[in-house]
């Protein structure tokens, strides 16, 4: 099962992330991981919360212009070439990433990375193959 990823279309002035943030804050929706990219017009918050369904419904209901998409959620292994270990077998696979991010707070030792890809199922069966651990729903409980 692919995670569920929210991205926010946000104007690029102050205080438009803090006001997102601070709305899934007040709704107890915390953020697992995080990224955020801008252009001179908008900016692009991706997150993965801890209550996707409800975060939507609650985004909706603030006007806001977003989507939810399915990503891949991976443990880079502990080791020199770990992040490698994950892009090589993707590359070699025909999969084009289009973005990766990491969590904020890990489930053991390694770090999660969150990646969006071109072909999620196709990805997945690919890292599964390589030995990459896939994080699924316990992402939406990291602490």
């Amino acid at each position: 099962m692919a995670v569920k990823q929210i991205s926010v279309l946000l104007g690029n002035v102050p205080g438009s992330f803090a006001r997102l943030t601070h709305i899934l804050d007040s709704e107890d929706i915390s953020t697992k991981a995080v990224s955020a990219a801008s252009t001179a017009k908008d900016s692009t918050v991706r997150l993965v919360v801890n209550d996707p369904d409800r975060a939507a419904a609650v985004l909706k209901s603030f006007n806001f212009n977003f989507e939810v998409t399915p990503v891949l959620a991976a443990e880079v292994p502990l080791h020199t070439g770990g992040m490698n270990a994950i892009l090589k077998p993707l590359a070699k696979g025909d999969i084009n990433i289009h973005y990766l991010y990491t969590t904020i707070n890990r489930i053991g030792k390694e770090t999660i990375v969150i990646l969006g890809v071109d072909k999620p199922e196709e990805a997945r069966k690919i890292l599964a193959e390589n030995w990459i651990s896939l994080i699924d729903e316990e992402i939406y409980s990291i602490p």
